[in-house]
C-alpha cells in the first residue's frame, strides 16, 4: 500500500506511519503534505479511498474534515467534487434506506461544514429535508404513521450531527440552528411515543412501560443539555479549530439539493392488522440501532456527561460494523478512541446491548464473542474484570432477563470459558444448588455447563469445578447411548428383540442394500413383532450403527433413510420415531437435537411431528429446566424458516436472470429479422443479401435464447409454486405451534378471569419475594432516563431463596418463550396474522398468551 494511503488510513492512530507523535495536528498536516504532492497525478484514486475513509472509520471524520478542507484552499474543484460526490451517494443512501450510509454521510457533511467546505445553511438544507419528510409521515390526514420508525431515524440523525458542529452552526446560524430545533420539539409533539415492549432485556414493570422516554426522546434531552453548556463535547475532536486562521480563506461550497423517498401509501383498507404490518415492516427497514443496557452502577460511569455517553457509543457501534470479520482491527479501533476519558465499563454494556439486542443482533453472535476475547487479551489489565463484573451482574437479574437474552447469554458465555481455559470461581455460584430445579439461576448454570461439556469433554469440566466440586450435580450425565437393545443386564428387552437388532446389525454391516432390509422387515419382522417393536428395533439399531460420530450418523441416514421413511409414512409414526431418537440419546441433548435437525433435512420428519414430540407430557415437564426440547424446536421452526428465505433468493435471482435471457432473446430475434429484412426476389426465387453462414448462425442463436427463455421462465414458475408451498405449510406450522403453546398455558395458567400479569405469577405467594434492602443490585436497566428497576426474583445470596412456586415458573419460562418465537419470526407470522387470529388468537386464549404473543410481533395494545 502506498505511503499516502498508509497516512490515510492511520491517522489519528498511535502508528509507525506518525512515528511517535499522538497530535493530531502533526498528523494532519503530515498526511496534507502527502496528498498535495500526490493530488496532481493521483486525484481520482485519492478521492475514492478519502470517501471510503471517511464512511469506514467514522469516528476519525473530524480528521478527515479538516484535512479536506486545508485541500480545498489548494485545489477547489477536487473538493468540489468530493462534495458532489457525496451529495451522490447520500441521496442513493436515502433512496436505498441505507441507514447507516445516511447516518455517516450526515456526520460527513457535518464535519466539512466545520471546515469551511460547505456551507452552513446547505446543512440546514439537508435538515430541514429530513425533518420536513418525517413531520409529514406522522401526520394522521397527510401521511403514513406506520412509517413513524423512518421519520424518527431522520430526526434521530439530525440529532446525532449536533454534536460534531453544534457549535460551529449554532454560531454561524444561530437564527436557521433554533428553527430546526423548534421544528424537532414540534415533530416530539405529534409523533407516537415508542413502546419497548417486546424488545426490552428485562420482563417490564407493566404498570409504567408508557410514561419512559423512547431513544428519540433520550437523545433529544441530552441535546438539550449540551446546548445549554455551550455545546462543549470532551469525545469529539476539534482538530478544525488549529487550522482556522488558513481554513476560513477557502471556498465554502453549495450542497446539491437532495430528496426524501415518499413513504408507502396506506393500505386500502385501514385496519389494525394492516397497521401492524406496515409497522412492523417499517421497523425491518429502520430498525433502533441500539437499545442501553447499564449493566454497572452510575459511580462507574458517572464522569461522563450524557452526550459523551451518546458519542462513545457511536463510536463503538460503527467500529464493530465496518470491522465485522477483522477482529483484530476491530479489538485494535475500540481501544484507541479519540477520547480523553477511559471508558472500558462503557464498552462492555455496550458490546453485551449489542450481542443481547432484539429482535436480533445486528452480527452473528461469534463475532462479539471474539471481539471480547481479544479486548481481554488487549486490555488484560482492566478488561477481563469489567466482563466478569457484567456477568455476575447479569447473573443476578437472570430471572427477570428475556428467555432469548438467556439463551444468548448462556451460549456466549460457555464459549467465553472455553477460550480461557474453562477458568471461572464456581464457588462463588455453588449456592445455586440450594435453590429449587427450576430456579433461573440454578438452570443457567447447570445449561452453561451443559455447554461447556459440548465444547470440550466431561472430565475437563468436572476438573474446571473442583473449586465447587458439589456442582457436579448439575453436569449432564456423562453416559453415552442409551441403546435398548445392547443386552446389558439392566435392559429388560426380550432376548428375541435382542436377535432382531443383531440381525439387522449384520445386514447392515454385510453392506444390504435399503430395500433389502424393507423387504425383511416387511415379510419377517413387522408381521410377528407389530408396528411398535418393530419401529424400536429398527430406529434403535440403526441409530447404535450412526452413533460413534457425526459422519457415521449421516452415513447411516443417507444409506438407510428409506428404511425409516417407509417405517414412518405418516405423522403419528414420526413421532414415534423422534421419541426413540430422545430415548436412545437421553444422555446427550447435543446429539438428540443433532439427529433430529438431520432427520428434518433428510425429509424423514416432518416439522408438524417435531412439534407435537416437543409438547408431548413428558417434554413439557422440562419446558422451565432444560432447554433441550426448546433447541430442538428452535431448530425446527429455523430450517423452515430457512427454506422459505433460501427460495425467495432463488426466485430474486431468477427473476433477474429472466429479464436477462428476455433482452437477448429479443436482441437475438431483432438481429434475426434485420438479417432477413434483406433477403432478394430473383426471378421469384430469393436470394440471400447476406452471407448464409451468418444468417443460419443468426437462426440458431435466436432459437437458443428462445429455449433458454423458455426454460427461465419454467425453473421460475416452479420455484415459486414451491414457495407457495412452502408458505402454506409455514402456515400450518405457525397454527400447530400456538394452538400448543395455547392449549398448555390455557391448562397451567391462572384462571382467565383475573387480572394476570407476569408480576402476579412472580408473587404468588404475597411477599414471598422478600429482597434484603441492605444489598441492591449492581445492576440496572436502562429506561433512556436511567431509571433503574429492582428485580423482584433473582433469587441471588441476597434473597430467602427462590421462591416462585414451581407451576408460576413453568408458566413464566413458557410465556418467555411464547414472546421470543414469536418476536424472531414475526416476519413469517405477519403474513398468516388473520389465520392465526380468528383460530388461536381468539378472546376464548388466555390474555397472557395472546399478550405475550402480541409483545413479540410488537402489535399495539390497542389491537389486543
Amino acid at each position: 500500500m502506498s505511503s499516502w494511503r498508509n497516512l490515510l488510513l492511520r491517522i489519528g492512530d498511535k502508528s509507525s506511519e506518525y512515528s511517535s507523535s499522538s497530535d493530531f495536528k502533526d498528523h494532519i498536516e503530515t498526511c496534507f503534505g502527502a496528498l498535495r504532492r500526490e493530488l496532481g497525478h493521483s486525484s481520482a484514486e485519492i478521492l475514492s479511498f478519502l470517501l471510503q475513509c471517511a464512511e469506514q472509520l467514522p469516528h476519525k471524520i473530524p480528521l478527515y474534515g479538516t484535512l479536506i478542507g486545508l485541500l480545498n484552499l489548494e485545489d477547489e474543484d477536487f473538493v468540489k467534487q468530493i462534495v458532489e460526490n457525496t451529495q451522490n451517494s447520500f441521496q442513493d443512501a436515502l433512496d436505498s434506506g441505507n441507514c447507516d450510509g445516511i447516518r455517516i454521510l450526515m456526520r460527513f457533511l457535518t464535519a466539512l461544514m466545520c471546515s469551511k467546505v460547505l456551507q452552513p445553511t446547505s446543512l440546514v438544507v439537508v435538515f430541514e429535508t429530513l425533518l420536513s419528510s418525517a413531520a409529514i409521515t406522522v401526520d394522521e390526514e397527510k401521511g403514513n404513521p406506520s412509517w413513524q420508525a423512518r421519520a424518527d431515524f431522520y430526526v434521530i440523525c439530525i440529532l446525532s450531527c449536533l454534536p460534531w458542529g453544534g457549535a460551529e452552526l449554532a454560531e454561524q446560524v444561530p437564527e436557521e440552528i433554533e428553527r430546526v430545533l423548534v421544528g424537532i420539539q414540534a415533530y416530539l409533539s405529534i409523533r407516537r411515543h415508542t413502546s419497548d415492549s417486546g424488545l426490552s432485556f428485562f420482563e417490564e414493570d407493566e404498570s409504567g412501560g408508557d410514561v419512559e422516554k423512547d431513544f428519540l426522546e433520550d437523545l433529544w434531552e441530552r441535546i438539550q443539555v449540551l446546548s445549554s453548556n455551550g455545546w462543549k463535547v470532551e469525545s469529539v475532536p476539534r482538530p478544525h479549530l488549529s487550522f482556522e486562521a488558513q481554513l476560513v480563506a477557502g471556498k465554502s461550497h453549495e450542497f446539491g439539493p437532495i430528496s426524501c423517498p415518499e413513504q408507502p401509501e396506506l393500505p386500502s383498507t385501514i385496519s389494525a392488522v394492516a397497521y401492524g404490518k406496515q409497522k412492523h415492516d417499517a421497523e425491518l427497514k429502520y430498525p433502533q440501532r441500539m437499545r442501553r443496557l447499564n449493566i454497572f452502577p452510575a459511580s462507574k460511569t458517572e464522569d461522563l456527561q450524557p452526550i459523551d455517553r451518546f458519542v462513545v457509543e457511536e463510536y463503538l457501534l460503527d467500529v464493530l460494523l465496518f470491522f465485522n470479520g477483522c477482529r483484530k482491527e476491530c479489538a485494535a479501533f475500540m481501544v484507541g478512541l479519540p477520547v480523553p476519558f477511559r471508558y472500558e465499563y462503557l464498552m462492555a454494556e455496550t458490546i453485551f446491548s449489542q450481542l443481547l439486542l432484539l429482535p436480533q443482533p445486528p452480527f452473528k453472535p461469534i463475532y462479539y464473542t471474539l471481539v471480547i476475547m481479544d479486548l481481554c487479551k488487549a486490555l488484560p489489565g482492566a478488561f477481563p474484570a469489567v466482563v466478569a463484573g457484567a456477568v455476575r451482574a447479569l447473573f443476578d437479574k437472570i430471572a427477570d432477563l428475556d428467555m432469548e437474552c438467556r439463551t444468548r447469554l448462556i451460549l456466549w458465555f460457555s464459549h467465553h470459558l472455553s477460550n480461557f481455559q474453562f477458568i471461572w470461581p464456581w464457588e462463588e455460584w455453588a449456592y445455586v444448588l440450594d435453590l429449587p430445579k427450576w430456579a433461573p439461576q440454578r438452570v443457567f448454570v447447570q445449561e452453561v455447563l451443559e455447554r461447556e461439556v459440548r465444547l470440550s469433554y466431561w472430565d475437563k469440566i468436572k476438573q474446571s469445578i473442583e473449586n465447587a466440586p458439589a456442582l457436579e450435580e448439575l453436569l449432564p450425565p456423562k453416559g453415552g447411548p442409551n441403546f435398548k437393545y445392547s443386552g446389558a443386564d439392566d435392559q429388560e428387552k426380550t432376548e428375541q428383540e435382542q436377535a432382531l437388532s443383531a440381525e439387522l446389525s449384520n445386514k447392515v454391516k454385510g453392506r444390504q442394500s435399503a430395500r433389502e432390509i424393507i423387504l425383511w422387515i416387511e415379510e419377517n419382522v413387522y408381521p410377528i413383532h407389530g408396528q411398535e417393536i418393530t419401529l424400536s428395533v429398527v430406529i434403535q439399531t440403526l441409530l447404535d450403527i450412526g452413533s460413534k460420530s457425526f459422519t457415521h450418523l449421516i452415513t447411516v441416514l443417507e444409506r438407510y433413510g428409506q428404511v425409516m421413511a417407509k417405517l414412518c409414512s405418516d405423522q403419528d409414526k414420526q413421532v414415534m420415531l423422534i421419541s426413540e431418537v430422545g430415548s436412545y440419546w437421553k444422555n446427550n441433548a447435543q446429539m438428540t437435537a443433532i439427529a433430529i435437525d438431520r432427520m428434518m433435512g433428510y425429509r424423514l420428519i416432518s416439522n408438524l411431528a417435531i412439534v407435537r414430540w416437543v409438547f408431548s407430557p413428558e417434554n413439557i415437564e422440562q419446558f422451565h429446566i432444560s432447554d433441550r426440547p426448546w433447541e430442538v424446536l428452535r431448530n425446527a421452526v429455523s430450517k423452515t424458516y430457512n427454506r422459505i428465505t433460501d427460495l425467495r433468493k432463488e426466485i430474486s435471482s431468477l427473476k433477474k436472470s429472466v429479464v436477462s435471457a428476455e433482452e437477448a432473446a429479443s436482441k437475438a430475434k431483432a438481429d434475426l429479422e434485420a438479417a432477413e429484412s434483406k433477403l432478394t426476389l430473383v426471378e421469384g426465387e430469393p436470394v440471400l443479401g447476406e452471407n448464409p453462414t451468418k444468417l443460419k448462425h443468426l437462426k440458431s442463436v435466436a432459437e437458443k435464447t428462445k429455449e433458454e427463455t423458455v426454460s427461465m421462465h419454467d425453473s421460475l414458475e416452479a420455484k415459486e409454486a414451491l414457495l407457495a408451498r412452502a408458505l402454506d405449510e409455514n402456515e400450518v406450522l405457525f397454527l400447530s405451534l400456538y394452538k400448543n403453546f395455547s392449549n398448555v398455558l390455557m391448562e397451567r395458567l391462572p384462571d382467565a378471569s383475573r387480572d394476570g400479569t407476569l408480576q402476579s405469577l412472580k408473587s404468588v405467594n404475597g411477599d414471598s419475594m422478600a429482597v434484603d434492602i441492605e444489598e441492591p443490585s449492581t445492576m440496572e436497566v436502562d429506561d433512556e432516563n436511567e431509571r433503574p428497576k429492582k428485580s423482584q426474583s433473582n433469587g441471588s445470596k441476597t434473597t430467602n431463596g427462590y421462591n416462585v412456586r414451581e407451576k408460576e415458573q413453568w408458566c413464566l419460562s413458557t410465556l418467555g418463550y411464547v414472546k421470543a418465537f414469536s418476536r424472531q419470526y414475526a416476519s413469517e407470522i405477519w403474513p398468516h396474522i388473520e389465520k392465526l387470529d380468528a383460530e388461536v388468537f381468539t378472546e376464548d386464549a388466555h390474555p397472557l398468551f395472546r399478550k405475550a404473543v402480541y409483545s413479540g410481533l410488537r402489535r399495539l395494545s390497542n389491537e389486543l
